[in-house]
């Protein structure tokens, strides 16, 4: 697993425990207004999930490539 994978893994780990404690009212954010508070962690945990998931699509690509050139 290369670094910036890990990296993807960390920062979706992160924002699922970022949107738990939203849930639960116990924000880490020192946010007044619980509607922003909620937005704010929805898209923190939407990036960090498509960043992942645009990271191992780009992966699966590049895997597909290295084995169609060892092939020829």
């Amino acid at each position: 697993m290369d670094k910036g994978t890990m990296i993807s893994i960390i920062a979706v780990i992160i924002a699922a425990t970022n949107q738990i404690f939203v849930l639960l009212d116990k924000s880490p954010m020192l946010i007044d207004s619980t509607l922003i508070e909620q937005l704010l962690s929805a898209i923190f945990t939407i990036a960090a999930v498509l960043n992942a998931w645009i990271r191992r699509k780009k992966a699966a690509k590049e895997k597909q490539k290295k084995k169609s050139s060892k092939k020829k």
